[in-house]
C-alpha cells in the first residue's frame, strides 16, 4: 500500500514536489560536505523522520542534514526522475515490496539503490516481513515500522452513538445505523484521495480472501488464481452495501483524506478505517483528552474468522550514488538501531518493524499486536503485486464504483488485465 501510509503538517497541506519548492529543514543543501546529508520522505511520515534526524544529530554533533517531503502521488512521481537524473537524496522513504513506482521491487532492478545485506542488523528482520525488503534475495532497505489497517474510532463519538466495537458483518451494518440515528458518520472516508480508496478493500480482503486461502499470492502468480474469480468480489461488494447502507461521509469522492480525519478527530464521524499512523494525527487535531481505539473490520458474521492487515511499513533506502555515502550508510545502520526505531514508532502511531523490549506500545495498537502474535495479518495485497498498474486500476476502479460508471466485476478484470502485464 501507498500507502501509506499521516498528513497535518504544513508541508503535507502544500503538497509540494521534491524539488527546490519542496518542503524542508535545514541547511547547505546539496553542499555535499564530509557533515551533509540530505534525507527525503513522504510527508505523512515527516514526523517520524524529523524526530531520528534530531537523535542523529545528537549522536553526530555538526552533523547537517537536510530533510525535503512530499505527498505520495509526487513524491513517487519524482523520485524515479531525481535517481535518473542524479539529484536523488542521500538516503530516501521506499515502500517494501512492489505494487507502486516507488517500492523496492521497482527501484532495486534500475541499480539506483545500494545493497544493505552486509549488515548486521539485517538478521533481524522478521521472517514474516524479510521478503519485501529483498530483491533477488538481497536487501535494499531497513523496514522501521509494522503497519495495520483498521476501523480506527474515537471513543467519546462511539459512547454518543450507543453503539458497540463490531466483531461480525451484521453488527458492522448496525454500528453504521447506529452513527446515521444520532447525526453523525459512522465511517469517515476520503476517497478524493487516490490511496484511500483502497483501505476498506485491504481491511475485508484478509478475511474473504486469505482466511480461506492463505496461499492466494502464491495461486495468483502461478495463475491459478485471478481477483474476479475470487473472494476480492465478496469484499468489494460490501464495500458498496456499506455506502448503499450510509455508512460513510456524505460524498466519499468529494471527500478529501485530511477533511476525514478532521470528521473523525472532531468526533463528527466515529470511525474511519485507516492505516494505524494516522492515530497520531489524530490526536493532534482532536479537542485535549480526547481517546482513541482500534478494531479489525468484521467482514463475516463468524468472529473467529476475521484477520487484519499489518505489514511493513515506513522504510528507506541508500542511494547507491550517493553524494556523501559513508554519511549516509552510518545514517541508516542508526536506522536500524531499537531507539531510532522506537523513536520512528511512537511518532508515526505504529509499531517498530523488529520487535524490541524498550518499545510501549500506544494502548490503541493493542488489537494490531494480537492479531499479530495470533498469526492473523496479511500483508498489504499490493506489496506482492508484480507491477504498479495493478494498484493504479484498484485506484481509479474503487472511484469508478462510487461514481457509478463500473462495477466490481468491471474493476476485477481491469485488476486481472493489469497484474497480466510486465
Amino acid at each position: 500500500m501507498s500507502r501509506t501510509h499521516r498528513l497535518g503538517a504544513a508541508c503535507a497541506a502544500s503538497a509540494l514536489a521534491l524539488t527546490a519548492a519542496a518542503c524542508s529543514s535545514g541547511t547547505n543543501a546539496g553542499s555535499g560536505g564530509a557533515k551533509s546529508l540530505r534525507v527525503s520522505a513522504v510527508a505523512t511520515d515527516r514526523a517520524g523522520t524529523e524526530a531520528v534526524i534530531k537523535a542523529f544529530k545528537q549522536h553526530n554533533p555538526g552533523v547537517d542534514v537536510t530533510t525535503s517531503y512530499a505527498d505520495t502521488d509526487q513524491y513517487q512521481g519524482t523520485l524515479r526522475t531525481q535517481l535518473s537524473s542524479g539529484t536523488a537524496p542521500d538516503v530516501f522513504f521506499a515502500w517494501p515490496g512492489n505494487g507502486n513506482p516507488g517500492a523496492v521491487e521497482v527501484l532495486a532492478p534500475t541499480g539506483y539503490l545500494a545493497d544493505l545485506s552486509g549488515r548486521s542488523w539485517t538478521s533481524k528482520i522478521p521472517s514474516g516481513i524479510r521478503p519485501v525488503t529483498q530483491v533477488g534475495g538481497k536487501t535494499y532497505i531497513v523496514p522501521l515500522t509494522f503497519v495495520g489497517i483498521g476501523g480506527l474510532y474515537n471513543k467519546k463519538a462511539l459512547d454518543e452513538t450507543g453503539a458497540k466495537i463490531p466483531t461480525t458483518w451484521t453488527q458492522t451494518l448496525a454500528f453504521c445505523d447506529a452513527a446515521k440515528a444520532k447525526g453523525k458518520v459512522a465511517f469517515a472516508l476520503g476517497n478524493q484521495t487516490d490511496w484511500v480508496t483502497q483501505l476498506v478493500d485491504y481491511a475485508l480482503v484478509p478475511t474473504t480472501v486469505y482466511a480461506a486461502t492463505p496461499d492466494f499470492d502464491q495461486k495468483m502468480k502461478a495463475g491459478s488464481a485471478t481477483f474476479a474469480g475470487s473472494g476480492w468480489k465478496t469484499a468489494m461488494d460490501k464495500y458498496l452495501e456499506m455506502d448503499k447502507r450510509g455508512c460513510f461521509s456524505k460524498d466519499p469522492l468529494g471527500t478529501s483524506f485530511e477533511s476525514s480525519v478532521s470528521q473523525l478527530a472532531k468526533g463528527d464521524a466515529v470511525a474511519a478505517v485507516q492505516v494505524t499512523s494516522t492515530l497520531n494525527q489524530l490526536k493532534s487535531e482532536a479537542p485535549q483528552g480526547t481517546q482513541f481505539g482500534l478494531f479489525p473490520l468484521p467482514a463475516t458474521d463468524n468472529a473467529s474468522d476475521t484477520r487484519m492487515p499489518g505489514a511493513a511499513g515506513g522504510a528507506f533506502a541508500l542511494n547507491a550514488k550517493a553524494k556523501n555515502k559513508d554519511l549516509a550508510s552510518t545514517f541508516i545502520d542508526f536506522l536500524a538501531t531499537p531507539a531510532a526505531m522506537n523513536l520512528y514508532a511512537s511518532a508515526t502511531g505504529n509499531l517498530p518493524s523488529i520487535p524490541n523490549a524498550q518499545f510501549t506500545a500506544d494502548p490503541a495498537l493493542k488489537p494490531l499486536i494480537d492479531f499479530q502474535k495470533a498469526g492473523k495479518t496479511v500483508p498489504f495485497m499490493d506489496q506482492l503485486w508484480p507491477n504498479p498498474k495493478v494498484q493504479q486500476a484498484h485506484f481509479t476502479g474503487v472511484q469508478n464504483l462510487f461514481a457509478g460508471k463500473a462495477d466490481p466485476a468491471k474493476v476485477l478484470k481491469q485488476m486481472d488485465e493489469a497484474y497480466a502485464q510486465k
